[in-house]
């Protein structure tokens, strides 16, 4: 399973918010890039970055941030948030990042999602960001009628090979991810499945492992020092 250490992008600075309110926000380095290149010497395989103005704006505001980022570092980068359109995701790739990660647009894009794929492959991966079971889109800032569940089935038939699954609710609180539910998708489909939200101990990347997820997102607890990311690679 990959560990994934979040580099959460808003104005230029890494941050974190608690549940995705934007007036929770905690800067945790004003360099983004120093940030990954502390995850990199730590052995990070992977990085995952959100664009939060981006997400919350649909612009791709944090670009040369981002482009920064992975430049500064030899490890391979996604990158989420405001991603509505192939110029984008042709930015971001030519920026030298690895993968794409489409949120809003998942719902309210089908057509644009489809072409995504069709021409990107699994440099395209998809958000699920749920509260209550049903996908939230627009920064977390609306509520869709959609159900996760049935959001992966249609993404399964469109040729998406990795998700990303966050629970709203359980984001930035330190309380454990939702592994009911993380064990339910994880069994709909062959999609590779990426966790986020609420992982803070060893305990908790133990039990995903044991659920054969591809991927962990690890943000919060990192950052304020409830978890090693060193320890956890060691450990894992």
């Amino acid at each position: 399973m990959i560990l994934f250490p979040a580099i959460d992008i808003r104005n230029g600075k890494c941050v974190r918010l608690i549940q995705g309110d934007y007036n929770k926000e905690k800067i945790y380095n004003d360099s983004p890039a120093n940030a990954a290149q502390q995850w990199e010497k730590s052995q990070a395989e992977f990085l995952h970055i959100v664009d939060l103005d981006g997400a919350k704006d649909g612009a791709s505001a944090n670009i040369e941030t981002i482009r920064n980022i992975a430049h500064a570092t030899t490890i391979p980068v996604q990158v989420g948030g405001g991603i509505r359109s192939m110029d984008t995701i042709q930015a971001y790739l030519s920026a030298g990042v690895d993968r794409v990660i489409i949120g809003t647009a998942a719902i309210n894009d089908k057509s644009f999602l489809e072409k995504a794929v069709s021409t990107y492959g699994d440099k395209v991966a998809v958000s699920i960001d749920a509260r209550n079971g049903r996908v939230a889109t627009d920064g977390w800032t609306e509520t869709s009628d959609v159900t996760a569940q049935d959001l992966v089935k249609e993404l399964e038939v469109i040729g998406v090979s990795t998700i990303i699954y966050t629970d709203i609710l359980k984001d930035g609180m330190l309380k454990g991810p939702n592994f009911q539910e993380l064990e339910t998708i994880n069994r709909l489909t062959a999609i590779n499945v990426i966790a986020s939200g609420g992982i803070s101990s060893a305990a908790d990347i133990h039990q995903l492992k044991k659920m054969n997820l591809y991927g962990a997102i690890i943000g919060k607890a990192l950052y304020d020092g409830t978890l090693s990311f060193q320890t956890l690679r060691e450990e894992t």
